[in-house]
């Protein structure tokens, strides 16, 4: 018996960015999923970035990271939370990384000494790594980043008007995502923005099959009707992405709409009837929970909260599973920093202080997990938050006032944290293994066990001797004061070949740093069992 034909749904966008392409793409795909087809994603990036590992989270917003630790776009987030799947680096490619396999293939003779041009050595490389990444796949969702129409984002269009007249009819399905304005003034929704995107993608060669409309009021039978007449789209395959109280909404959203049947018509798909009814049960529990829990969230990416997606998400997934609103107190460490902790921490019912890289608004993070500590609320500490839990209790309890990261104090007299070299040349310890990034650091990046210990939160949350999470850092706990620690009241829990991979404090409720990042593991339908079990004691807490 012969391997099914891998199908293909290419979303595209137009008019601007952040219309929602990653959320389209990843709700059809959990539509798809739950008809019981093997559905894979797939993001397409046009900028000239190898990867966004070494880009800027106020530029960019967050860096996933993916279980074999490739630094990818954060729609591979909404893919992995909406698909309850781990992707890995065939997930995710830019046009740097295109460009950059191209030349060193060129650079090696592989194109026996040809003229290299971007139709057909270019397109064929995307068209390779679009179809590796379907391989194994009933369907292949592929969403193409940036506006239609950009300039970097040429090649990729180009290989999608190939792909359908190599693939055939049935085998490949265009999605258009593009804005439908409201105009305050005049009282009206405006269809040109997206007749003329359409008109932009069809002068490229590519005639759309279905239109998903983001409007922010409804949108009328007459309107949707004029819009695929003018677009040449059938009606039933014209669908509103309105405005919802959450996220995961959009999938059930266009249920309503019926969004499966032209799909599943053009690529020939017997089951379209997705069963969604946990699904919906845990939406429900999002918009009308029956309880709430307020969570101090310290951190110092604030003016851009999407740097911080993967972490809130998590916490509305640990809602949901628990019947309960989570509702997030930002504060910003700096001003902690100026003002005391008190001050913005005194109304919360748990504190959670997350990662981040530089020395700005870290002497607040430390003020903050003091006061979670010494106040007894629920604390969790992720990457450098544990690290700063660390350097709090040396500081506070230890009675070593110096105590630093490395990273901030490379003068430090008891480091506390120090990079992950240092570790690696006193152990020789081979197994620890790391990723030399871009500018020059060690990293450990990607997925690490880690070994909890009998009768800890963290033992507790997860059930299990072994876990698996997520790493992105590149200093560590320094093994030389676990002694000390341990003796005066702050508990290992968790380890990896003698790496220092979660911290407790004994005469506590509940507190628990981690050096993983749990968030990149949560799911809407299967919760990160730190953080459900942080919001559960924050729960508590306010009871």
């Amino acid at each position: 018996m012969s391997e099914k034909k891998t199908k293909y749904i290419f979303v595209t966008g137009g008019v601007l960015s952040s219309l929602g392409k990653g959320i389209t793409a990843a709700s059809i795909g959990t539509l798809l999923k739950h008809t019981g087809q093997r559905v894979g994603v797939l993001k397409l990036d046009p900028y000239i970035n190898v990867d966004p590992g070494t880009m800027s989270p106020l530029e960019h917003g967050e860096v996933f990271v993916t279980k074999d630790g490739a630094e990818t776009d954060l729609d591979l987030g909404h893919y992995e939370r909406f698909l309850d799947t781990s992707l890995t680096q065939n997930n995710n490619f830019t046009t740097g990384l295109v460009y950059k396999t191209v030349i060193e293939n060129e650079r090696k003779g592989k194109y026996l000494g040809k003229t290299i041009q971007v139709v057909p050595h270019i397109v064929n490389e995307i068209k390779e790594r679009i179809v590796r990444a379907g391989e194994g796949k009933d369907i292949l969702i592929v969403e193409l980043g940036g506006t239609t129409g950009d300039i970097e984002g040429l090649p990729f269009l180009e290989t999608i008007r190939q792909m359908k007249h190599e693939l055939g009819k049935s085998t490949v399905f265009n999605v258009h995502v593009t804005l439908l304005p409201y105009i305050k003034a005049a009282g009206e929704l405006k269809t040109k923005p997206t007749q003329h995107s359409v008109q932009e993608l069809r002068r490229i060669g590519i005639a759309p099959h279905m239109l998903v409309l983001r409007a922010e009021v409804p949108v009328s039978s007459d309107i949707k009707r004029k819009i695929a007449y003018s677009c040449d789209v059938d009606e039933d395959s014209v669908i509103v992405a309105e405005d919802a109280a959450t996220i995961y909404q959009v999938p059930l959203n266009f249920l309503r709409q019926d969004i499966l049947t032209p799909i599943c018509k053009q690529l020939e798909l017997e089951e379209c009837q997705p069963k969604m009814d946990e699904w919906t049960d845990l939406v429900h529990k999002i918009i009308m929970p029956k309880e709430e829990v307020k969570i101090a969230f310290v951190g110092k990416y604030l003016d851009l909260k999407e740097s911080y997606k993967s972490l809130t998400e998590a916490l509305i997934h640990a809602g949901a599973h628990l019947d309960s609103r989570v509702n997030i107190k930002w504060v910003d460490s700096e001003k902690v920093e100026e003002d005391g902790a008190a001050k913005y921490l005194n109304d919360v019912d748990g504190i959670l202080v997350a990662g981040g890289f530089g020395e700005r608004g870290v002497e607040g993070k430390i003020l903050s997990i003091q006061y979670a500590r010494e106040e007894k609320i629920p604390f969790l500490g992720i990457c450098l938050g544990m690290q700063l839990s660390m350097v709090e209790f040396a500081r506070n309890v230890l009675g070593l006032k110096e105590a630093n990261s490395v990273e901030f104090n490379e003068n430090t007299p008891d480091p506390i944290i120090y990079l992950i070299d240092e570790f690696i040349d006193a152990a020789g310890a081979k197994q620890i293994r790391t990723t030399t990034s871009p500018m020059g650091g060690t990293l450990r990046l990607g997925e690490y066990e880690c070994e909890t210990k009998e009768d800890s939160n963290l033992r507790e949350a997860y059930d299990a001797p072994m876990i698996f999470e997520r790493h992105r850092h590149r200093y560590e706990a320094n093994p030389k004061y676990r002694e000390a620690l341990e003796s005066n009241g702050m508990d290992i829990t968790g380890e990896s070949h003698g790496l220092i991979e979660a911290v407790e404090v004994v005469d506590h409720p509940w507190f628990l740093g981690v050096q993983f990042h749990p968030e990149f593991t949560s799911r809407l339908q299967n919760a990160n069992p730190s953080i459900l079990a942080f919001v559960e004691a924050s729960m508590k807490n306010r009871k």
